[in-house]
Protein backbone atom coordinates (compact mmCIF):
# COMPACT_ATOMS: atom_id res chain seq x y z
CA UNK A 1 0.00 0.00 0.00
CA UNK A 2 1.44 3.37 -1.25
CA UNK A 3 2.76 6.07 1.90
CA UNK A 4 -0.86 7.98 2.36
CA UNK A 5 1.01 10.92 3.60
CA UNK A 6 2.73 11.10 -0.01
CA UNK A 7 1.79 13.55 -2.53
CA UNK A 8 3.29 11.65 -5.09
CA UNK A 9 -0.29 10.40 -7.64
CA UNK A 10 -2.44 13.15 -5.64
CA UNK A 11 -4.47 15.02 -8.53
CA UNK A 12 -7.39 16.25 -6.29
CA UNK A 13 -8.27 16.67 -3.02
CA UNK A 14 -11.82 16.40 -1.17
CA UNK A 15 -12.79 18.25 1.87
CA UNK A 16 -15.89 16.74 3.91
CA UNK A 17 -17.14 18.90 6.65
CA UNK A 18 -19.98 20.53 8.59
CA UNK A 19 -19.69 24.37 9.01
CA UNK A 20 -17.94 26.78 7.04
CA UNK A 21 -14.78 27.37 8.53
CA UNK A 22 -14.27 24.28 10.47
CA UNK A 23 -11.46 23.21 7.86
CA UNK A 24 -9.85 26.78 7.82
CA UNK A 25 -9.39 26.20 11.52
CA UNK A 26 -7.99 23.05 11.04
CA UNK A 27 -6.22 22.76 7.92
CA UNK A 28 -6.12 26.05 5.85
CA UNK A 29 -2.49 25.94 5.80
CA UNK A 30 -1.85 22.49 4.30
CA UNK A 31 -4.48 23.35 1.92
CA UNK A 32 -2.61 26.55 0.63
CA UNK A 33 0.32 23.92 0.49
CA UNK A 34 -1.53 21.30 -1.62
CA UNK A 35 -3.32 24.27 -3.93
CA UNK A 36 -0.11 25.70 -4.47
CA UNK A 37 2.04 22.34 -5.44
CA UNK A 38 -0.61 21.84 -7.88
CA UNK A 39 -3.12 19.79 -6.67
CA UNK A 40 -6.98 20.51 -6.90
CA UNK A 41 -8.86 20.76 -3.91
CA UNK A 42 -12.65 20.99 -3.50
CA UNK A 43 -15.02 21.49 -0.46
CA UNK A 44 -18.44 19.91 0.25
CA UNK A 45 -20.16 21.13 3.77
CA UNK A 46 -23.19 19.42 4.79
CA UNK A 47 -24.45 22.61 6.29
CA UNK A 48 -24.58 26.46 5.43
CA UNK A 49 -23.66 27.88 8.87
CA UNK A 50 -27.03 29.15 9.36
CA UNK A 51 -27.05 28.69 13.04
CA UNK A 52 -23.65 30.23 13.84
CA UNK A 53 -22.38 34.05 13.72
CA UNK A 54 -21.63 36.39 16.99
CA UNK A 55 -23.63 39.98 15.61
CA UNK A 56 -26.83 41.14 14.87
CA UNK A 57 -27.00 39.92 11.31
CA UNK A 58 -31.14 38.45 10.47
CA UNK A 59 -31.32 34.80 10.85
CA UNK A 60 -32.56 34.44 7.54
CA UNK A 61 -29.64 35.83 6.02
CA UNK A 62 -26.87 34.10 7.69
CA UNK A 63 -26.61 30.56 5.48
CA UNK A 64 -26.34 33.09 2.68
CA UNK A 65 -23.61 35.63 4.63
CA UNK A 66 -21.21 32.36 5.81
CA UNK A 67 -21.75 30.38 2.23
CA UNK A 68 -20.13 33.87 0.36
CA UNK A 69 -17.69 33.62 3.27
CA UNK A 70 -16.60 30.50 2.47
CA UNK A 71 -15.96 30.92 -0.47
CA UNK A 72 -14.13 34.11 -0.23
CA UNK A 73 -11.88 31.84 2.33
CA UNK A 74 -11.96 29.11 0.02
CA UNK A 75 -10.40 31.94 -2.71
CA UNK A 76 -7.27 32.72 -0.66
CA UNK A 77 -6.25 29.51 -0.53
CA UNK A 78 -6.91 28.41 -3.57
CA UNK A 79 -10.05 26.35 -3.66
CA UNK A 80 -12.72 27.30 -6.36
CA UNK A 81 -14.93 24.48 -6.04
CA UNK A 82 -17.21 24.85 -2.70
CA UNK A 83 -20.59 22.82 -2.36
CA UNK A 84 -23.35 23.18 0.14
CA UNK A 85 -25.60 20.10 1.00
CA UNK A 86 -27.92 22.66 3.28
CA UNK A 87 -28.31 20.45 5.95
CA UNK A 88 -29.45 22.06 9.57
CA UNK A 89 -26.86 23.41 11.27
CA UNK A 90 -26.60 22.07 14.95
CA UNK A 91 -29.04 19.30 14.16
CA UNK A 92 -26.49 17.28 11.99
CA UNK A 93 -26.52 13.04 12.13
CA UNK A 94 -24.90 10.96 10.12
CA UNK A 95 -27.93 10.03 8.22
CA UNK A 96 -27.97 7.87 4.86
CA UNK A 97 -29.34 10.94 3.42
CA UNK A 98 -26.00 12.74 4.47
CA UNK A 99 -23.72 9.99 3.15
CA UNK A 100 -25.29 9.88 0.09
CA UNK A 101 -24.66 13.50 -0.33
CA UNK A 102 -20.76 13.08 0.80
CA UNK A 103 -21.05 10.01 -2.05
CA UNK A 104 -22.59 11.76 -4.33
CA UNK A 105 -19.32 14.54 -3.91
CA UNK A 106 -16.77 11.57 -3.68
CA UNK A 107 -17.95 10.61 -7.00
CA UNK A 108 -18.53 14.04 -8.78
CA UNK A 109 -14.55 14.70 -7.51
CA UNK A 110 -13.08 11.58 -7.89
CA UNK A 111 -10.71 12.11 -5.07
CA UNK A 112 -7.24 10.03 -4.06
CA UNK A 113 -7.29 11.54 -0.75
CA UNK A 114 -10.38 13.06 1.45
CA UNK A 115 -10.07 15.37 4.17
CA UNK A 116 -12.88 14.65 7.23
CA UNK A 117 -13.60 16.00 10.75
CA UNK A 118 -13.14 13.06 13.65
CA UNK A 119 -16.62 11.01 14.38
CA UNK A 120 -14.27 10.57 17.82
CA UNK A 121 -14.23 12.52 21.02
CA UNK A 122 -11.31 14.48 21.93
CA UNK A 123 -11.74 15.26 25.49
CA UNK A 124 -8.43 17.56 25.93
CA UNK A 125 -9.84 19.82 22.70
CA UNK A 126 -13.39 19.86 23.42
CA UNK A 127 -14.20 22.70 20.60
CA UNK A 128 -13.68 20.00 17.96
CA UNK A 129 -16.02 17.61 19.09
CA UNK A 130 -18.63 19.41 18.39
CA UNK A 131 -22.00 17.03 17.62
CA UNK A 132 -22.12 18.54 14.23
CA UNK A 133 -18.34 17.82 13.84
CA UNK A 134 -18.51 13.86 14.50
CA UNK A 135 -21.38 13.85 12.89
CA UNK A 136 -19.88 14.94 9.95
CA UNK A 137 -17.11 12.80 10.27
CA UNK A 138 -19.28 9.26 11.38
CA UNK A 139 -21.11 10.16 7.67
CA UNK A 140 -17.90 11.15 5.81
CA UNK A 141 -16.15 8.04 7.02
CA UNK A 142 -19.18 6.17 5.18
CA UNK A 143 -19.23 7.78 2.25
CA UNK A 144 -15.33 6.84 1.70
CA UNK A 145 -15.78 3.16 3.09
CA UNK A 146 -17.93 1.51 2.27
CA UNK A 147 -20.26 4.09 0.23
CA UNK A 148 -18.48 5.84 -2.51
CA UNK A 149 -16.91 2.24 -3.68
CA UNK A 150 -19.48 0.60 -3.91
CA UNK A 151 -21.55 0.48 -7.07
CA UNK A 152 -24.48 -0.94 -5.49
CA UNK A 153 -25.07 1.79 -2.42
CA UNK A 154 -26.93 4.42 -3.33
CA UNK A 155 -27.29 3.55 -6.51
CA UNK A 156 -29.45 6.64 -8.13
CA UNK A 157 -26.27 8.13 -8.39
CA UNK A 158 -24.90 6.09 -11.14
CA UNK A 159 -29.17 5.44 -12.51
CA UNK A 160 -30.13 9.23 -12.41
CA UNK A 161 -26.85 11.35 -12.21
CA UNK A 162 -24.16 9.12 -14.27
CA UNK A 163 -21.82 9.20 -10.81
CA UNK A 164 -19.99 5.27 -11.10
CA UNK A 165 -18.69 4.57 -7.76
CA UNK A 166 -15.25 5.70 -6.80
CA UNK A 167 -12.41 4.55 -3.88
CA UNK A 168 -10.06 6.85 -2.10
CA UNK A 169 -7.34 5.21 -0.66
CA UNK A 170 -6.12 8.07 1.63
CA UNK A 171 -8.02 9.30 4.58
CA UNK A 172 -7.08 11.96 6.65
CA UNK A 173 -8.88 13.07 9.56
CA UNK A 174 -8.71 16.86 11.49
CA UNK A 175 -10.13 17.43 15.00
CA UNK A 176 -9.40 14.00 16.14
CA UNK A 177 -7.12 12.62 19.25
CA UNK A 178 -4.59 10.88 17.39
CA UNK A 179 -2.98 12.44 14.94
CA UNK A 180 0.07 10.97 13.56
CA UNK A 181 1.59 13.43 10.75
CA UNK A 182 2.75 17.01 10.94
CA UNK A 183 2.46 19.30 8.38
CA UNK A 184 4.49 22.21 8.25
CA UNK A 185 2.11 25.85 7.52
CA UNK A 186 4.84 28.01 8.69
CA UNK A 187 5.34 29.36 4.80
CA UNK A 188 1.06 29.60 4.08
CA UNK A 189 0.39 30.66 7.94
CA UNK A 190 -0.11 33.95 6.76
CA UNK A 191 -2.40 33.00 4.22
CA UNK A 192 -4.24 30.77 7.03
CA UNK A 193 -4.94 34.06 8.84
CA UNK A 194 -6.50 35.79 5.86
CA UNK A 195 -8.92 32.54 5.03
CA UNK A 196 -10.15 32.87 8.63
CA UNK A 197 -10.46 36.95 8.59
CA UNK A 198 -12.55 36.00 5.54
CA UNK A 199 -15.26 34.17 8.05
CA UNK A 200 -16.02 37.71 9.14
CA UNK A 201 -19.24 36.46 11.12
CA UNK A 202 -17.29 34.23 12.95
CA UNK A 203 -14.24 35.75 13.80
CA UNK A 204 -14.34 39.24 13.15
CA UNK A 205 -15.00 39.63 17.25
CA UNK A 206 -11.38 37.57 17.55
CA UNK A 207 -9.09 40.67 18.27
CA UNK A 208 -6.07 38.12 19.12
CA UNK A 209 -6.79 35.37 16.08
CA UNK A 210 -3.45 35.90 14.67
CA UNK A 211 -1.59 34.76 17.97
CA UNK A 212 -4.63 32.39 18.59
CA UNK A 213 -3.73 30.52 15.54
CA UNK A 214 -0.52 30.98 15.82
CA UNK A 215 -0.23 29.52 19.28
CA UNK A 216 -2.38 26.49 18.00
CA UNK A 217 -0.01 26.21 15.18
CA UNK A 218 3.28 26.32 17.28
CA UNK A 219 1.98 23.68 20.21
CA UNK A 220 1.44 21.54 17.06
CA UNK A 221 4.85 21.95 15.66
CA UNK A 222 6.41 21.74 19.24
CA UNK A 223 4.36 18.00 19.96
CA UNK A 224 5.34 16.63 16.46
CA UNK A 225 9.05 17.44 17.31
CA UNK A 226 9.61 20.15 14.07
CA UNK A 227 12.47 23.16 14.86
CA UNK A 228 11.64 25.83 17.05
CA UNK A 229 9.91 28.56 15.67
CA UNK A 230 7.55 26.50 12.79
CA UNK A 231 4.39 26.13 12.97
CA UNK A 232 1.98 23.14 11.89
CA UNK A 233 -1.18 21.62 11.86
CA UNK A 234 -1.71 17.71 12.73
CA UNK A 235 -3.81 14.93 11.16
CA UNK A 236 -4.20 11.54 11.75
CA UNK A 237 -3.98 9.75 7.86
CA UNK A 238 -5.53 6.16 7.33
CA UNK A 239 -4.60 4.06 4.10
CA UNK A 240 -7.85 3.01 3.11
CA UNK A 241 -7.43 -0.53 0.77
Amino acid sequence: MPDPTADDGVQRVLVLAAHPDDSDFAAAGTVARWTDSGIQVSYCLATSGDAGGFDDTPRAEMAALREAEQRAAAAVLGVHDVEFLGFADGALYPTMELRKGFSRAIRRVRPQRVLIQSPEFDWDRVGASHPDHRAAGEAAFAAVYPDARNPYAHPELLADEGLPAWSAHQLWIMGGPHNNHPVDITEAFDRKVAALRAHRSQTAQHSGLDTMLRGFASTAATRAGLPEGRLAESFQVVAVP
